[in-house]
């Protein structure tokens, strides 16, 4: 009898309390956390809502939750170890569960510019960059992103700012853009139909950015990922950021690798020690090249030895397999999780491989 009662007893409400905004919500059933923050008007950090991007990633300081999708696609095994989760896919499963969120200071209110593509110029075979010019001047955070969006594509799409802000704003940003075989605005883009083409950009978006320390820093980047590690590197450099900084760059062949003179001269203008290491990983074995040849994660030692890993902080933009193989790496050494900051570059492929 108390088992029959038990199934027909009303559920308990489920609450969600979220720091540092010192918010408390009820999630009703089959909402997610996410779903139930913004309804409560929590200003949760998010973008994508599909458990893609990590906007959402948060860490759980106690309940339990189901995952709608498994975390481990955007997050990586250790994060998860240590509590993380993404609020967009996860459901309470106690009366109570607390959450932390970490919210960046100083970060401009997300708004819709209208725009126009005014630069395509090709980087490597893959990769371009392109310039819109906006209807209005458009603040960000170095490390940031934009959706973008034309009339005749449906969903956006989420690129970082390859600038370093202004304090007055950008009338024109640039953006590094990698070609998706079969993607709809990369295809019309890399063939130049959206020449001149109307954007619309949403931004800013996102919580990359540099941190407050003294401590060494360890930068790798990835393909297009390279763009918000300029933006990050070259307003650190304005601003007399004095701190030891390594730049791993990891790309296929010599042909892959861009941008090397824009952070050739970071480095001569960094305030402290910089070392730059490009590394390629298909680089023919009887090529003119002598330098680093492997995975880029590899070489993590190799551009700052000696260091105390304990203070050392990691930022890393690229595909998923990097970052995830970067954040084993770097814990490895002896760099602290909650050091260690990354921007994973999914696309549709990525997004098709999803449960």
């Amino acid at each position: 009898m108390a088992f029959l009662k038990s199934l027909f007893a009303a559920k308990k409400a489920k609450f969600v309390e979220v720091q540092p905004f010192a918010a408390r919500f009820e999630v009703p059933a089959g909402e997610t956390v996410l779903e139930a923050a913004l309804k409560a008007g929590v200003d949760f950090p998010h973008n994508c809502t599909v458990g893609t991007c990590g906007s959402c990633k948060c860490k759980l300081k106690s309940g339990r939750v189901n995952a709608l999708t498994d975390f481990g696609y955007t997050l990586s095994q250790q994060e998860i170890a240590a509590g993380f989760i993404l609020a967009c896919q996860a459901i309470p499963r106690d009366e109570l569960t607390e959450l932390e969120v970490e919210v960046q200071a100083g970060s401009t209110p997300v708004a819709t510019y209208q725009g126009r593509i005014v630069a395509n110029d090709p980087l490597t075979h893959d990769i371009v960059r392109i310039g819109i010019e906006l209807d209005r001047p458009l603040q960000f955070v170095a490390g940031q992103y934009a959706n973008l969006k034309t009339a005749d594509i449906e969903r956006a799409r989420n690129y970082s700012f390859a600038d370093a802000p202004a304090a007055e704003g950008l009338k024109t940003v640039n953006f590094f853009i990698r070609k998706v075989p079969g993607g709809a605005f990369t295809e019309a883009l890399f063939a130049g139909k959206l020449a001149q083409a109307a954007i619309e950009v949403e931004a800013p978006h996102g919580n990359f950015h540099l941190h407050e320390s003294r401590g060494p820093m360890v930068c790798i980047a990835g393909g297009s990922g390279l763009a918000p590690l300029l933006s990050l590197l070259e307003d650190a450099s304005r601003r007399r950021v004095e701190r030891p900084c390594a730049m791993l760059f990891g790309a296929r062949t010599q042909a892959d690798l861009y941008c090397v003179d824009q952070i050739n001269a970071i480095a001569k203008n960094w305030a402290g020690k910089f070392v730059f290491l490009p590394v390629l990983s298909h680089e023919a074995a009887d090529s003119s090249w002598t330098g680093a040849r492997g995975l880029v994660t590899q070489f993590i030692t190799d551009a700052m030895p000696g260091i105390d890993w304990a203070s050392a902080e990691g930022y890393m933009c690229g595909p998923p397999g990097m970052i995830d193989a970067g954040i084993a790496s770097m814990t490895e050494v002896g760099m602290k999780l909650d050091a260690i900051f990354y921007d994973k570059f999914t696309d549709q492929s990525h997004i098709a491989k999803m449960p």
